[in-house]
């Protein structure tokens, strides 16, 4: 197969919005596969390179080589190119893996360079989140959808299903089961906006402490323990004194799943980037761990002594989860009907610090991987009145709109608005052709990326908080920032101060 089908389907993709024509043209790639390209297909059809961590950085691939006039790179000839430059190390190890980009990229047509980029940096926008692709892979080789989501979580991820069902066939599925130390896709929570409405869709319920903290999988096998992040990746060696908790538990075999927060004396968390940082580092571990160390507070438990428990419902995996666990390195819970009860546990939680709490349904099976209604995280939702400062040129559907916005502050001295971010997200379609129009009409500079701006637009944007941020001029950035409404009823000098922002950072 021809790395252009890719291109091309990647391309189909983000012209579509429909779900359903998005899985047959996924479905269309992924029966054309042989059995020994399949598991790399579906990784770039996800948006990912098998290879996960390349040293091919932004830098790297700003100025690409002249592109080929004609398709002729193959899946397979690609996937070992990609490979032979993650192998790149040592003395001259810049200028060699920047000849063996070079070599790939000039021979790749202008799409095939689109993808292989937005492959490298992990920005490939296409619009099919993983779940989609296993479902077009359950629809192009006749699979029930349960088994197979059932062995990509087991495996933790699609590729390696891909290739043993291809070579196969359906049978190897049961092939796939809970092993200690490969790490399983973790259960995802989707969002209410009160506990109240979380306990009117699921009833009696648990509520939960939800943590900022890094989310963690840690398996045991005797004295052998690893940790795996959120993404799978193994983070033994940068949390020792994780490892060393889960080592004085009184069990054999274990998997637990949880969050690993750096909490002050007073036992409240330190900002989340101070954990981010901790967790994220390889330098000099133990000074690290000595001046910021580690809890992990679980949630669960997938696995005891050689017995699983993914098929159990959730109020009996956390009576495991006691009494192999103590209490201080457990989240705090409350299983309740009374949404005056769950409220007041809320608001006690975050109180304490913490990030909002999860409502979880009793009778819930651990369904990893997907974002199910089972599990419900209600988070408070903070809104600042900001200023537009520029707008990013959209690409694949969006292109010819502005699309991602740079979000200022005003400065209480009077000076040029503080940028604090970027976002595109929240923005309908309606509103990508308005702000393109209105922005055009304050354009002061046309960088190659996009427009700057007159500071004269007010947007109302929210955001679950505000994090330290060496990258801005105010020290501070906007964390998971989307656009709810324009605000045409405000004038530019009523947008919120830097100084609003930066007392939402301090509390």
């Amino acid at each position: 197969m021809l790395l252009a089908e890719i291109a091309a389907a990647s391309a189909d993709l983000q012209r579509t919005r429909s779900r359903l024509a998005k899985t047959a043209r996924l479905a269309e790639v992924l029966s054309a596969a042989t059995p020994d390209e399949v598991a790399v297909v579906a990784a770039y059809l996800s948006g990912e390179l098998p290879q996960r961590r390349t040293g091919a950085g932004w830098a790297a691939l700003q100025q690409l080589p002249p592109a080929a006039d004609e398709p002729t790179l193959t899946i397979a000839g690609t996937d070992r190119a990609w490979q032979e430059v993650s192998q790149v190390s040592g003395t001259g190890s810049q200028a060699r893996r920047r000849a063996l980009l070079d070599a790939l990229f000039s021979r790749a047509t202008p799409e095939e360079q689109r993808l292989l980029r937005g492959l490298a940096l992990g920005e490939l926008r296409q619009g099919a989140l993983d779940a989609q692709v296993i479902e077009a892979f359950a629809r192009s080789d006749g699979l029930a959808l349960p088994e197979l989501r059932r062995a990509v979580m087991l495996a933790g991820s699609l590729p390696p299903v891909a290739a043993a069902v291809r070579a196969d066939g359906p049978a190897a599925l049961d092939r796939f089961v809970l092993e200690v130390g490969r790490p399983v896709l973790p259960m995802l929570a989707s969002t209410a906006g009160s506990v109240t409405e979380a306990l009117e869709r699921l009833g009696a319920a648990v509520v939960e402490a939800k943590i900022d903290g890094i989310r963690v999988q840690v398996h045991r096998s005797a004295e052998q323990v690893r940790v795996f992040s959120r993404s799978l990746d193994d983070i033994t060696e940068r949390l020792p004194d994780v490892v060393e908790l889960v080592r004085e538990l009184a069990v054999d075999t274990v998997v637990l799943d949880g969050e690993a927060v750096a909490l002050g004396h007073d036992g409240r968390p330190h900002p989340f980037q101070a954990t981010a940082g901790r967790t994220g580092s390889r330098v000099d571990v133990a000074s690290a761990r000595t001046r910021l160390p580690l809890t992990p507070l679980f949630f669960d438990v997938l696995h005891v002594d050689g017995r699983d428990l993914l098929a159990l419902p959730a109020s009996e995996r956390h009576a495991v989860l006691d009494a192999v666990v103590p209490a201080r390195l457990r989240v705090a819970r409350l299983e309740t009907a009374d949404a005056d009860a769950g409220e007041r546990f809320a608001a006690d939680v975050l109180a304490q610090g913490h990030e909002g709490v999860v409502v979880k349904a009793p009778g819930s099976l651990y369904d990893a991987g997907r974002r199910g209604a089972a599990w419900l995280k209600v988070k408070p939702v903070h809104t600042f009145d900001l200023l537009v400062l520029g707008a990013e040129w959209g690409s694949g559907r969006r292109r010819g709109w502005l699309s991602n916005l740079h979000l200022g502050a005003r400065d209480p001295e009077g000076g040029p608005p503080v940028m604090l971010g970027k976002t595109f997200k929240g923005l309908t379609d309606a509103m990508l052709e308005e702000q393109t129009a209105a922005l055009q009409e304050l354009v002061v500079d046309r960088p190659p990326w996009g427009v700057v701006v007159r500071p004269e637009l007010v947007v109302e944007i929210a955001l679950d908080g505000v994090q330290t941020s060496p990258r801005y001029p105010g020290g501070v950035a906007l964390r998971f920032a989307r656009v709810v409404r324009y605000r045409p009823d405000k004038r530019p000098d009523e947008a919120d101060t830097l100084d609003a922002v930066r007392a939402l950072h301090r509390r």
